[in-house]
């Protein structure tokens, strides 16, 4: 059984502190990217898709709780654990009201922390039960079942045998279900290389998927006119499973819940 890594962002100034964390994390099974900087977190936090953040709020020449903040009007539910040394009352709260999961003070035990974070996750996971990270399942989606082992797309109305970069083109939209995933991300996961060729490639994959999906509302499909290039459904109609252009920044599949 193939299990995807859990993506953690770490965030502090401390060279020692923040290699001893990082090399704690991966022995325990995490991918961790690690900043120095509180700008170059900000940057890859706007690129990249993380399943947990640790921060540290007391960053030089940027402020972590405005990094934290910056961080929630990006991604509302990505859980984030504040690292300080500042543990006042007004500091805690000031954590807490910004956003953050849980406010872990220094000098703290590291096998603690790695406890916190697998609270955290176990809590998201058991509140987005779709968003799987064992490729062995079938994964439910409005009308449709994507069956990675298998690289079938299935519908009440027909089963389509996909190829493997559609598959794990869609399994990618489906692991960030509602959010957008920015164009160099899906070039990077999916291709391993981004140029104009894979992004031309790219977006041809997408209106194919795009044409897959159409099977679960195709009587609401209005006819296309001469030079329309996007679908366009009955007036009031919204189909409930639908990949999103987001012009020139990424792409969204949108999933509206029953």
């Amino acid at each position: 059984m193939k299990l995807k890594k859990e993506k953690v962002m770490l965030v502090d100034s401390s060279d020692n502190l923040r290699h001893v964390i990082k090399d704690y994390l991966e022995m325990s099974g995490y991918e961790v990217l690690d900043y120095k900087s509180g700008r170059d977190a900000n940057e890859q936090f706007n690129k990249g898709l993380f399943d947990i953040c640790i921060i540290d709020v007391a960053l030089k020449h940027y402020d972590g709780f405005k990094l934290l903040n910056n961080m929630r009007k990006i991604d509302k539910n990505v859980p984030i654990i504040v690292l300080s040394s500042y543990s006042s009352k007004d500091d805690r709260i000031k954590g807490f009201n910004l956003g953050c999961d849980d406010y872990v003070t220094k000098p703290f035990s590291i096998e603690e922390l790695g406890l916190r974070m697998q609270a955290i996750l176990r809590r998201c996971r058991a509140n987005a039960p779709h968003e799987y990270v064992n490729e062995d399942e079938t994964i439910k989606f409005g009308n449709f079942y994507l069956n990675y082992t298998e690289m079938q797309l299935v519908h009440p109305k027909v089963t389509r045998t996909l190829t493997r970069k559609e598959c794990e083109l869609i399994k990618l939209l489906l692991d960030h279900k509602n959010k957008l995933v920015p164009r160099e991300i899906i070039l990077r996961e999916v291709w391993g290389e981004d140029d104009n060729t894979t992004s031309r490639s790219m977006d041809v994959f997408m209106t194919k998927l795009r044409g897959y999906l159409l099977v679960d509302c195709e009587d609401k499909v209005l006819p296309k006119e001469p030079g329309q290039r996007k679908v366009k459904y009955e007036e009031g109609y919204q189909p409930s499973v639908e990949i999103c252009n987001i012009h020139g920044t990424g792409f969204m599949l949108r999933v509206l819940d029953k």
